[in-house]
């Protein structure tokens, strides 16, 4: 058990026993109490020190936690709240704090539709009735789409990935005529640009599978889980998106934005190693060392003519390519104005 399940755990056994009109208690007394608590929990023997109740209640009586608790020693040998109605489970807020939980509840609220959020309704609902004096519009909007094909999906497989479950998925790619079975150890939840990935380890690789390709999920209980303990940070680290390939490097990539849009990207880098190469009256030029993906294309195509890829060449060539085949769809001779 983790420290901090212990030190809750002896918290609240604490409490118990300090506002406990019809005991007295002396600090070996508590020493017992918070030792059996732990034993019932772990189910082992658990020996709880003097001086680990003495930092317990010394931290409950100061505003380390919040607590400020009125723990009194009373005949020079007991303890026991001064206050016999205090519990560190009724703790009073003050406005500033009555401040934060609306904001947080506000943003809380523009889950509530989504798959994941949606046990959190009536908590959320009890959070705002609770705080909420009179009614405020919210002041924080996220973008989001309820409405994307595949988050039916997000359930299962965060249950999947937190219990460790093998998974049989009926899969089909845009480029594929027919629908394939998967069987893959779920690992992570990738969300990019309003869509949905599932990173996942099959047949001795990492697999990205689009949660709107999914046609079908069951659980495999009969495998065994194979734990990858997947590092997203660096797995993503030199990739725009979520798309990575297992071969390719990371290449500079170098492009110049025009100075009346440089500020943002200067202010919202396109990746983290994003650098500053040379500033110019007309422009900055820009350097992120990433690998080229279809989602470091979009994200330049994007830009339209305010950017001009410098290198590498292949990625150069490919975007001139898309240009140019966008430039021919305005300028068919079928194409009508009126």
């Amino acid at each position: 058990m983790s420290s901090n399940k212990n030190a809750l755990i002896r918290y609240k056994t604490l409490d118990k026993c300090l506002k406990n009109k019809y005991k007295k208690y002396t600090l070996e007394d508590l020493m017992d109490e918070c030792s059996e608590a732990l034993f019932e929990f772990e189910g082992k023997e658990s020996f709880v020190s003097k001086r680990t109740i003495q930092l317990d209640l010394q931290n409950m009586r100061s505003e380390k936690f919040g607590y400020e608790a009125p723990i009194e020693v009373y005949e020079k040998r007991f303890y026991r709240y001064s206050d016999p109605d205090y519990s560190i489970h009724q703790i009073s807020v003050n406005e500033n704090d009555l401040k934060a939980m609306n904001n947080a509840v506000q943003i809380l609220k523009q889950f509530k539709d989504f798959s994941m959020f949606k046990e959190m309704n009536g908590v959320i609902q009890k959070l705002e009735d609770s705080i909420q004096s009179t009614s405020q519009k919210s002041i924080i909007h996220l973008d989001k789409n309820e409405q994307l094909k595949g988050l039916e999906h997000i359930d299962i497989l965060y249950e999947s990935i937190l219990n460790k479950k093998v998974l049989r998925i009926l899969y089909k790619s845009f480029k594929a005529r027919e629908s394939n079975h998967y069987i893959v150890h779920p690992q992570l939840l990738k969300e990019y640009n309003n869509r949905w990935f599932l990173i996942c380890w099959h047949k001795n690789k990492i697999m990205n599978l689009a949660l709107d390709r999914m046609e079908d999920i069951s659980v495999e209980d009969k495998i065994e889980y194979i734990d990858k303990e997947f590092n997203a940070d660096r797995y993503f680290g030199e990739v725009i998106g979520a798309t990575v390939s297992e071969t390719q490097r990371p290449q500079n990539v170098i492009f110049f934005i025009d100075r009346k849009h440089a500020p943002y990207v200067k202010t919202k880098p396109f990746h983290h190693s994003q650098e500053i190469i040379k500033e110019e009256e007309s422009g900055t030029t820009f350097k992120i060392c990433v690998q080229l993906n279809f989602e470091l294309e979009r994200m330049i195509l994007g830009m339209g003519e305010f950017i001009k890829v410098l290198g590498p060449r292949k990625l150069k060539q490919r975007i001139a390519k898309s240009l140019k085949l966008a430039s021919e769809n305005y300028t068919s001779e079928e194409l009508k104005i009126n």
